[in-house]
């Protein structure tokens, strides 16, 4: 590979790389959100009673909050996945484009 294309690679595995970032980010906010509603829902469910059927419909909305935080947890780990592999990807462009440099001044008698 040249070094412009080598370039351009490392450029868009950049861009990447922190598209993959703010995604992560976004995802671990909304686990945030999530756990914020659990809380606030334990926190109504005290008050009540155990067999009442307020407090059923709260364990109810707690679990199906519960399942959304299992899906989310998926997929933050299947981005930091694809974060991992992009970033030793831009590692080896970078080791390319050292050694395109390094071998350009070795031909060119700088070196």
């Amino acid at each position: 590979m040249g070094l412009g294309a080598s370039q351009a690679r490392l450029l868009l595995l950049t861009a990447r790389k922190q598209d993959l970032e703010l995604q992560l980010q976004m995802v671990q906010q909304a686990r945030m959100q999530v756990s914020n509603m659990v809380s606030a829902l334990f926190n109504r469910s005290s008050n009540l009673d155990p067999d009442s059927k307020e407090n059923k419909k709260l364990e109810s909305a707690v679990s199906s909050i519960q399942e959304r935080d299992k899906q989310l947890e998926q997929q933050s780990r299947r981005i930091d996945t694809q974060h991992q592999a992009v970033q030793t990807e831009i590692d080896s462009v970078s080791k390319v484009i050292s050694k395109n440099i390094e071998s350009t001044f070795k031909l060119n008698g700088m070196g």
